[in-house]
Formats: C-alpha cells, structure tokens, sequence
C-alpha cells in the first residue's frame, strides 16, 4: 500500500507563526502508533534525508509526523533553509517546548483530520541533536508520551549556549550572529534566548527531565560526534532509568548532508532506522 504524504500543512501554535507541518502514514484499518520527530538547531524537516528515514517509518505502518519549529526560520512558502532570520533570532527553548505540545495536542484531539488513523495511546517522540534535548523535557511532563528516542541528543543546554565569555557583550549588543556554513548567511541570536533559559533553567534541566522518565528511551549517538561528543549519550544513560544506548560508529548527523541527492540514506542513517524500528517493534 502506498503512502499518504501531506506536506508543509501549517498548524496554529502559541507563538503566532505557523508550525509548518508533514504527515506520513499508510490508510490501514487498524489505528496507527504516532511517531512525532524534532529537527535540531539550525535544522528543519526536510534537511537531507530525514524524509527517507521518516518515510521508511512511515512504510513500517507508523503515523509520522515532523515539523518545522515555529521560530526556526523557515516559512510555509519556503520550509528549507532560512528566509526569516528574524524568527530565528527570536526563538528560544521554551517557545519550542510549546510549538511540540502543540502537535501533540493537535495530533491527539477528537477532531484531527486523520483522527481516525491515529492510535493516540501510543506515541513516541524523536529528537535529533537539540531536538533530543526538547523531547527529553517534554517526555518528562507530558503522560501522553509512551516512548522517547533521542538521536545524537544534547544533555544539556548550557553546552549550547555561548561561551561565558560573550554573555557581557551579547548582553550589551543585543545580538550575537552565528554563521550558517552552507549557507553563509549570519543567523542572529537575541539575548531574549539567555534571558528565556536563565528565567526557565529548573523546567529547562534536561538531566532532571532524563531522570524522571519512566518510560523506554533509546539514545542512538555516533562515536565519532564533533558536535555532540558520545560521553553526552553516556550520560543520558546513567540518568534515564528505563534507556537502551545504541552507540554508532559514525558522526553527528550519521554520514547524511543538505542537500541530499540520492534516494537512498547513508548507510548509518539506514542504521539508525533500523534500530529504531526494532526498538519500536520488540515486545
């Protein structure tokens, strides 16, 4: 049976920009587990072949859905890359704790178009890099929740942040910019962001939401991660009682690249899906 893919379907959020929206899923009679996936900092759903991975998903009778964060750039006429720096500038931590309690709550409401498909006491949550961290506090204080898997997951967010060292002038200035290497352009970062996290540092610990979970959670990290180093996986591990760590011999973003020509994903990627789905799938 072939797949039912609507795309770039904006959803209303907290935060007065649109969550552009994928839904993937196969018309089955029976109910569909929700797999809900989280694109990372300076990410976005359709980044090189996460839609592969989301469609093989997808084929293995799970109703996938991955968004845009609302602040994350993007746009509903141009969901790739980064045409609204000005949203980018102003997103922060807890704007995206709202933006994925968003989609739960549409996902999971009597009237969601595809109600009918969905089988809301199942739903896994799927974070990469950043994402891994948002996943990992929302899974900690939403009961809808019933697994997390976290790819190359941040343990916390002071090792995203700036070094103490800019925190005076990115003060003064009002601004820091962050160079996007594929695409040049200087993405801004307003000082809202540090003012946001310091105001929410207790509901923003993901240490703290990775030791209340209760529920299965599988960390999958490449060993060879310059962005996110592995011993970041080690630590999840020790924290998150119910976890199950999955090391790769691979990289931050499992040999994948935007964009992405093939259709076929990287062999680690492909990796990566495979765990998953007998993580998914194991009694």
């Amino acid at each position: 049976m072939s797949l039912t893919i609507h795309k770039n379907i904006p959803l209303v959020g907290k935060h007065k920009k649109p969550i552009v929206t994928d839904f993937l899923f196969k018309k089955l009679e029976a109910k569909l587990p929700i797999l809900i996936f989280c694109h990372g900092y300076k990410g976005f759903k359709d980044w090189g072949p996460w839609q592969l991975m989301l469609e093989q998903l997808a084929n293995h009778d799970f109703f996938v859905v991955a968004f845009n964060f609302s602040h994350n750039g993007g746009s509903i006429e141009q969901p790739i890359d980064f045409p609204d720096l000005e949203a980018f500038g102003n997103d922060n931590f807890s704007i995206q704790q709202d933006d994925l309690q968003s989609v739960i709550n549409e996902v999971t409401a009597p009237e969601f178009k595809f109600n009918e498909c969905v089988d809301t006491s199942n739903i896994t949550l799927i974070g990469h890099s950043r994402g891994g961290g948002v996943v990992t506090i929302k899974a900690s204080n939403e009961p809808k929740i019933t697994k997390i898997i976290t790819l190359a997951g941040i343990a916390s967010y002071n090792d995203s942040l700036p070094a103490k060292e800019k925190i005076a002038s990115w003060k003064k200035d009002g601004v820091l910019y962050v160079q996007n290497g594929r695409t040049k352009q200087q993405m801004p970062l307003y000082y809202q962001l540090f003012e946001n996290y310091k105001a929410n540092e207790a509901a923003l610990d993901i240490s703290g939401a990775a030791k209340k979970l209760t529920i299965p959670h599988l960390i999958i990290h490449g060993k060879q991660d310059p962005t996110v180093p592995y011993n970041k996986a080690e630590l999840l591990h020790q924290w998150s009682q119910k976890s199950k760590l999955a090391p790769l011999d691979t990289d931050h973003v499992f040999d994948a690249k935007h964009p992405w020509k093939s259709d076929q994903m990287p062999q680690a990627l492909a990796q990566v899906t495979q765990t998953i789905l007998n993580f998914l799938t194991e009694k």
